[in-house]
């Protein structure tokens, strides 16, 4: 592939530093990567108000592969949402590695969410018109490296997530978990401390589903990151170092996969 970037993504001329990150340190044993406290969220008004989350209060710590489970309508994505930083909670405080997340101002706040934190999306979100590697590579476009940097850093991060050979093609030539791979890799690129997925089995066989959550567990989980998956799929709770309920927006507490 050409260096020079696609129409629909603008190159720059930013002279930033080649994409390669500094590596970061290992975090201590039980250090605290998010600390929520009291969040709620209602949506709607007079008949049509609706609490979608609770007054919930809990950590999340590095090393760790947290789940929060539930049914359908439970407040788990709205719940996730607030906590990485793109749905302002009515009341209560995140506090992301010391920092007040929603005492930013909004630029500050992207930048934030751009370092700090990767999402996987349930529907992977992939740009039809780009190819694996591009789709791969947007977040350090975004953060003005130049674009064949980028290209660079997206396709070792395909090589780690085993779609190396699969760079050049597009999205809608991938299967359903090479899909889910390409979105977990656009995640990791910018080496953020907390990745966050929605539902990251929703789509895709149970076998396959499987694989991808071992792939996480075992490849994304370290000693500087954390891990949040939302979840209503079972199959996977063994994955999991520690699980979280949520029912009606209020959440319990388990204290591992066995209380799932």
């Amino acid at each position: 592939m050409s260096a020079a970037a696609p129409l629909s993504v603008p190159t720059t001329t930013s002279t930033a530093a080649p994409a390669t990150p500094t590596p970061t340190p290992a975090k201590p044993p039980g250090a605290v990567a998010i600390h929520v406290e009291g969040v709620s969220k209602t949506f709607g008004t007079g008949e049509a108000k609706t609490m979608a989350v609770r007054e919930v209060t809990f950590d999340v710590h590095f090393r760790e592969m947290l789940y929060i489970v539930g049914p359908s309508g439970s407040g788990k994505t709205t719940l996730l949402s607030m906590i990485s930083g793109i749905l302002r909670p009515d009341t209560g405080k995140v506090n992301v590695e010391g920092t007040d997340l929603w005492a930013m101002k909004e630029n500050a706040l992207a930048d934030f969410r751009l370092a700090k934190v990767g999402f996987v999306f349930q529907d992977f979100h992939l740009f039809p018109n780009l190819t694996t590697v591009e789709n791969v590579a947007i977040p350090l476009v975004l953060k003005r490296h130049k674009w064949a940097d980028a290209i660079v850093e997206a396709t070792k991060v395909l090589e780690v997530v085993g779609l190396s050979a699969r760079a050049q093609l597009r999205p809608t030539r991938l299967s359903g978990g090479e899909q889910q791979r390409v979105a977990i890799a656009r995640a990791l690129v910018s080496t953020p401390d907390l990745m966050i997925l929605d539902e990251p089995t929703a789509s895709l066989d149970g076998d396959t589903g499987k694989k991808i959550v071992e792939f996480v567990k075992t490849q994304v989980v370290g000693d500087h990151r954390a891990v949040v998956v939302v979840t209503h799929d079972d199959r996977i709770y063994d994955f999991a170092d520690r699980i979280l309920h949520m029912e009606d927006g209020r959440m319990r507490a388990g204290k591992g996969v066995a209380d799932a």
